[in-house]
């Protein structure tokens, strides 16, 4: 471990830090509204009769990441507050990680839902049913897009996490199979 860690990451610190903290708090109304949207998001048609998003376990799913993500941001937020946290870096890096999947397996089912819906699929006499419950399919394709962008947060999060964790490290030495590169690592160790 670096002994001006301490030092360098004050350093450089400030601007992803403004952007973590950012990052984190644009992600909890991203994630909110799309639950509040898909939990909301029902249509009844006389003639097809009633769909919701509880009847879609994509949709079902999508709902419940919402919930563990925007819960997840509000105490990552609250716990970035602290500086006592700093140690916990790792941590932070493999939430953010595993919250980041999360949101994109979860976006990948609710857009597989969503696909079907609009372009059916002969092959398995699937119907499309956005022609008869329009409503719903634009409040979920609304949710879906949320979700998305909440997923981009997570994505720049788990880069910004990983820099944070991984910059507390000396970079490997040089292969000692290569003389030019020793040589290059000499001198600047001279410098």
């Amino acid at each position: 471990m670096r002994s001006d860690a301490a030092a360098g990451e004050e350093k450089v610190a400030p601007p992803f830090r403004l952007a973590e903290v950012g990052l984190r708090l644009c992600v909890v109304p991203l994630a909110v509204a799309s639950l509040w949207e898909m939990a909301t998001n029902k249509q009844v048609d006389e003639t097809y009769g009633e769909v919701s998003f509880s009847s879609l376990s994509g949709f079902r799913y999508l709902v419940c990441i919402n919930a563990i993500t925007a819960a997840y941001s509000v105490g990552s937020v609250l716990m970035s507050s602290f500086k006592c946290m700093a140690r916990f870096d790792w941590l932070i890096f493999l939430l953010d990680q595993a919250t980041a999947y999360l949101l994109l397996t979860s976006a990948s089912a609710a857009a597989e839902v969503l696909y079907l819906a609009r372009k059916g699929d002969r092959r398995v006499s699937w119907a499309e049913v956005c022609s008869y419950f329009g409503g719903f399919c634009g409040r979920a394709t609304l949710s879906a897009a949320l979700h998305a962008a909440a997923l981009l947060c997570f994505m720049a999060l788990s880069l910004i996490s990983a820099f944070r964790a991984f910059s507390k490290f000396d970079p490997p030495p040089p292969s000692s199979e290569n003389p030019k590169q020793m040589a290059m690592a000499e001198q600047q160790g001279k410098q």
